[in-house]
């Protein structure tokens, strides 16, 4: 017989992860919905144009897109990041503005699996769509910080550089691929390659073979235009006003062809520097109007959910949240009296599991304590006969308890009540 596994580079993600990634997005949701964010869930599937938009020259779309003609005769790609879908989202329905927009969900690429980043990887990210004021951009940006030192990281750095604008960027690309082509000797066989794509992703080379030659390359500064400078200046400013810190990094470039004055990126201390980016994002004007949209000022970021989470495993916080059951019904009698009794506990918000196929009392006081509740009620032929359950507490010294059957709802969530934490939270 067959046996299936997942395709390379894709993973299953089993309860207590699961329960993981769902806190994950709560806690994101907590932060950026503060600021008056609303969620978008753009498709999986799109047509190619809207991602061969971020730069034809990129890897993304040149080596790592999931693309296909489907039977409809169209030419589709799976998404390989979400800031082009919200922008043609945006196109097609023309919210008004400001949009503000979060996301959470998969991506794909075709890639080599790494600690961190599969296949199918996962990000949340926010979207701003309207202003180009640099206090947009530092929004998003401290958006981005508070969520990271929400989780409990403390080893985050916040790196910024600006590409400037269009024409900055042209000049400035011009002169990277003429110095680097002087060079091309010393550098890695990698970035020989790179550089004939797009010279800019060369000075986000971690090869040591690398370092000295991005070392002496040019720098961004030395193109921006007034204004581009005077945007900068500003988002530095806000971010100084606000006191979320940060270092100047003239080499952070960012892959995509569609990111223009503030870059940015958040890293990781804890983690080997060659995977050290939890997320990142910038300013993107003109993306909107690429996708056949008005022109439209943009900026945003995504962070990565599995990188972000093995951050927080180093620095040991952010755990698995505790979500096992309360209430752990035991039934010898059939089973119908557990039926009943777990369905009007849940109903009445007890989170409550049983045994099922009329297993001995032995076999289900193992699978109540394996459960992790923290109280077993068994019913038995005398508690059936005289109306009551007995409650046994898993956790603790309590010695067990008989209880009406008809009181059972009420002392169950009496008796919870008493062996939750005490709240020290002052009033």
């Amino acid at each position: 017989m067959t046996t299936f596994r997942t395709s390379p580079g894709m993973r299953d993600l089993l309860g207590p992860e699961a329960a993981r990634r769902r806190a994950f997005d709560r806690a994101f949701v907590s932060v950026v919905g503060a600021a008056g964010y609303e969620q978008i869930v753009p498709p999986i599937l799109e047509d190619i144009g809207v991602f061969s938009r971020i730069g034809e020259a990129t890897d993304v779309v040149s080596k790592e897109m999931y693309d296909f003609v489907d039977r409809g005769g169209r030419h589709v790609a799976l998404r390989p990041e979400q800031t082009a879908s919200v922008c043609r989202a945006f196109v097609e329905h023309r919210p008004s503005l400001p949009f503000k927009a979060w996301y959470s969900g998969p991506n794909f690429r075709y890639e080599k699996p790494q600690r961190g980043r599969q296949r199918q990887f996962d990000q949340v990210g926010v979207e701003v769509l309207g202003p180009d004021d640099p206090h947009a951009d530092v929004e998003v940006i401290a958006l981005g910080w508070d969520f990271l030192t929400s989780l409990g990281l403390g080893d985050v750095e916040l790196v910024l550089n600006s590409l400037g604008d269009p024409e900055d960027r042209r000049r400035f690309t011009e002169a990277v691929g003429e110095y680097l082509t002087s060079r091309a000797g010393e550098l890695s066989e990698q970035s020989r390659e790179t550089m004939q794509r797009n010279p800019l992703r060369v000075l986000d080379s971690k090869r040591p073979e690398d370092a000295s030659i991005i070392s002496t390359a040019p720098r961004i500064e030395e193109f921006w235009s007034p204004e581009a400078t005077a945007h900068f200046e500003a988002v530095r400013d806000g971010l100084d006003r606000i006191g979320v810190p940060w270092r100047l990094d003239g080499g952070l470039v960012r892959g995509l062809d569609y990111y223009r004055r503030t870059t940015f990126e958040f890293r990781s201390g804890a983690l080997d520097s060659a995977q050290n980016a939890l997320g990142g994002g910038g300013r993107y004007d003109g993306l909107v109007e690429d996708l056949g949209g008005p022109a439209t000022p943009g900026i945003g970021f995504a962070i990565g959910v599995e990188r972000t989470l093995i951050a927080c495993d180093v620095e040991s916080v952010f755990p698995v949240p505790n979500t096992g059951v309360e209430v752990f019904i035991v039934d010898t009698t059939g089973g119908s009296e557990a039926l009943a009794l777990a369905t009007e506990l849940r109903r009445a918000g007890h989170p409550v599991d049983r045994g099922f196929g009329a297993r001995s009392m032995k076999a289900q006081m193992k699978a109540a304590d394996r459960s992790g509740a923290a109280l077993a009620l068994i019913v038995g032929e005398d508690e059936l006969a005289s109306g009551t359950v007995t409650a046994r507490f898993l956790r603790g010294d309590r010695p067990q308890e008989q209880w009406a059957r008809s009181e059972t709802t009420q002392r169950v969530a009496a008796a919870l009540a008493e062996q939750r934490p005490p709240d020290t939270t002052e009033s």
